[in-house]
């Protein structure tokens, strides 16, 4: 991470200073000062003030996965000369992160923090809100409420749509039809997304069946080889995960030849047999929205920036990796027709009548939600087809 060349108790001191006096919340361009133009070739150019980002990751940047896809998005943001990165990995979900963020206002005046991992929230989260009000705070995947603090944002890169493409391509592949996904938390944005690829593959072959293998935590590299072990024992030939790090998870497949699917980012250079496709983020796009309105001094608190931002296909925000070499003709017109109604708006993968895996109508017959409808944000069920427990940690 980043050190100030400032002393720790300085910018303390500062920052402090100027939050009990109102003078940090009175001008932005304190931190986000814009170059202005230079009245003749001769003047010398002002220097713009940085924006500083704190970025915290809950494993290490270079985990084939969730982690990597957050520092990749960071290091886009960094090629902006008016930007300064800040970045700890491999944080705890505990009280560390709350030391963290901390240190990364206190000592590198950080203006804007991402904690991009979804247990640092509550309590570190919002008590780091509550201790610095002029700090804003922007958390991935988080659902928002109209109760949490005012300088408390979330932002969305949902993967719902590239998830439910990769099902098409996953169920075009097997000749088992068995699928076998490894999920680390039952939480609902990751139940949305298995759900997503569920239905993309029983809407090419609807006996199709998903097995899964729940691991109870993000990263657990030999319990993720060991699910993906069991899954193809019980005959699944295509496998995919959505834990932070896939490289247990498709290196066993690939040595057990069979197919798999990615996440994150692209992992096709892990499995160069059997890699299929994946469902990767676009960080950079959102990050760099942010990026440009803190520049302008918007804010949270005055309503300049949205509190929550979210896409999908049609905003760039996520996309679906290149296609593997085993990946049929027929598989590739498929996504792209199911692509192109997802982008229009002829297809919506949430809607009634929809059974859940107990049998019971979780959307009725003439109901449909969008992806951001506050009806999913709290998902707690599995469609059917999916072979396993909503409920298990």
């Amino acid at each position: 991470m980043s050190n100030s060349s400032h002393s720790s108790i300085r910018r303390r001191d500062l920052i402090r200073g100027l939050l009990a006096t109102g003078a940090f919340a009175g001008s932005s361009r304190f931190w986000t000062g814009c170059t202005s133009t230079p009245q003749s070739s001769s003047s010398p150019t002002p220097i713009e003030k940085m924006v500083t980002l704190g970025f915290i990751y809950v494993g290490p940047k270079d985990d084939y996965g969730y982690n990597q896809a957050h520092a990749e998005g960071a290091a886009a943001l960094a090629k902006l000369p008016w930007v300064k990165i800040v970045e700890e990995a491999s944080i705890p979900e505990t009280t560390a992160v709350a030391e963290t963020m901390r240190k990364m206002i206190d000592e590198n005046g950080a203006i804007a923090l991402f904690p991009t991992s979804y247990g640092y929230f509550n309590p570190h989260s919002l008590k780091i809100a509550a201790e610095f009000p002029q700090v804003q705070l922007f958390h991935a995947n988080q659902p928002y409420k109209a109760n949490y603090p005012k300088n408390v944002g979330s932002y969305f890169s949902d993967l719902a749509e590239p998830a439910y493409l990769a099902g098409i391509v996953a169920a075009y592949a097997s000749k088992t039809g068995k699928l076998g996904y490894v999920v680390p938390k039952a939480i609902p944005v990751v139940l949305r997304e298995l759900n997503s690829f569920a239905l993309g593959a029983r809407s090419v072959n609807p006996a199709i069946v998903i097995q899964t293998v729940f691991t109870g935590d993000w990263s657990l590299p030999v319990k993720e080889a060991e699910a993906t072990n069991t899954l193809i024992d019980q005959n699944a030939d295509v496998i995919t995960s959505r834990v932070d790090n896939l490289k247990a998870v498709i290196t066993t497949a690939e040595s057990r030849g069979v197919f798999s699917n990615g996440y994150h980012i692209d992992q096709a250079s892990l499995a160069p047999k059997g890699y299929l496709t994946g469902v990767e983020w676009n960080w950079g796009k959102i990050y760099t929205t942010y990026a440009e309105m803190l520049r302008a001094g918007k804010t949270l608190m005055d309503k300049g920036i949205p509190p929550v931002i979210a896409g999908g296909l049609k905003d760039d925000f996520c996309k679906l990796s290149p296609y593997g070499a085993a990946v049929s003709q027929e598989a590739k017109t498929a996504v792209e027709t199911a692509k192109a109604k997802l982008l229009d708006g002829s297809l919506v993968i949430f809607k009634g009548e929809l059974k859940d895996n107990k049998g019971k109508v979780v959307i009725p017959a003439g109901t449909q939600y969008t992806l951001q409808d506050p009806q999913l944000q709290g998902m707690n069920w599995l469609v059917e087809g999916v072979v396993g427990n909503a409920g298990t940690q």
